[in-house]
């Protein structure tokens, strides 16, 4: 139950990645923006409250700089060249977050495994290679969401239906693999360990 718990808390940190997704249509990437960007500070606020560490707020962290930077963009020019590319953005963004995370070998899911996983486990390589490959199917999949978003974006600005197809399919299919990815692993370890 604690791990349904974490993991549910784990995927609020979108959250504002959402709202902004759902506000930010048209002339209202501010609103959205600044939506956003509460609502990170508000999850930052109230994980910290809870005792969480940092490296377990990277995607909070990451979208609180990115709304900040958003918001003072579309307050400062409201009818930006960045406006339409809105959801590409997004993704361009998480992208680099989770690709940087993994360059100073600190994958974002890191901190969000070690308060699901026991603590003998944590400083494990099978632990760090877990994470660094659950964060590098987020980050392909950022990437891959981002240039298909600027690409529709570009080229057909209205299809709405498509772009929401996109956003789905590349937020479900790695939120699944991280859900099943560690027990694959830890029953082939298990497995392994009764052949041994």
């Amino acid at each position: 139950m604690k791990r349904v718990r974490v993991m549910v808390r784990s995927f609020l940190g979108f959250l504002p990645w959402i709202v902004y997704a759902v506000i930010a249509t048209g002339d209202e990437w501010r609103w959205g923006a600044l939506a956003g960007l509460v609502i990170a500070l508000g999850l930052i606020v109230v994980d910290r409250r809870s005792g969480k560490d940092w490296d377990q707020m990277v995607i909070e962290t990451s979208a609180a700089i990115f709304f900040v930077l958003t918001a003072a963009i579309s307050f400062a020019d409201p009818s930006s060249s960045l406006m339409p590319y809105g959801p590409a953005l997004v993704n361009a963004w998480l992208a680099l977050t989770a690709w940087g995370s993994l360059a100073i070998r600190k994958p974002f899911t890191l901190g969000i495994a070690r308060s699901m996983a026991p603590e003998e486990v944590w400083r494990t390589p099978r632990f760090y290679r877990v994470n660094a490959v659950i964060t590098a199917v987020w980050g392909t999949a950022f990437v891959v969401a981002a240039v298909l978003l600027a690409v529709l974006l570009n080229v057909a600005p209205h299809a709405t239906a498509a772009v929401i197809a996109v956003k789905v399919v590349t937020f479900v299919v790695p939120m699944v693999f991280t859900v099943r990815y560690p027990k694959i692993v830890s029953a082939r370890y298990r497995d392994a360990r009764g052949v041994a």
